[in-house]
C-alpha cells in the first residue's frame, strides 16, 4: 500500500472510489497516541488509499472528509458536495431568491 502526500488528492480519490462501489467501499481511521499518527483509509477491497500525518491541523481537514463520507452515504453517490466542501460546484447555478419569509 502507498500512502499519497497530496491532501487534496487523497480527498479527490477517496470521493472517486466511494462513487464507484458504495456498497463496498470502507473508510477506517486510525490514531496512535503513542507515535502521534492519524492514518486514513478508503478501500473497495480492490484499491487501497491510504493518507498519514502526525500535524495536528490535519483533524479538521479529517473532520471534513468525514463530513463528505456522511454527505455520500446519506444522499447517495450523486450529490452535490459544494455545501459540504465549500468549493463551488462545476456548473454554476444561480442564486436563490426569496429565501425570507413571506408576509
Amino acid at each position: 500500500m502507498v500512502y499519497i502526500v497530496s491532501w487534496d488528492e487523497f480527498v479527490d480519490r477517496s470521493v472517486q472510489l466511494f462513487r464507484a462501489d458504495p456498497d463496498s467501499t470502507r473508510y477506517v481511521v486510525k490514531y496512535r497516541h503513542c507515535d502521534g499518527k492519524l492514518v486514513l483509509k478508503v478501500t473497495d477491497n480492490k484499491e487501497c488509499l491510504k493518507f498519514k500525518t502526525d500535524q495536528a491541523q490535519e483533524a479538521k481537514k479529517m473532520e471534513k472528509l468525514n463530513n463528505i463520507f456522511f454527505t455520500l452515504m446519506a444522499r447517495g453517490p450523486d450529490v452535490d458536495l459544494s455545501e459540504v466542501t465549500g468549493k463551488e460546484p462545476m456548473e454554476t447555478q444561480p442564486a436563490k431568491k426569496g429565501r425570507g419569509r413571506k408576509q
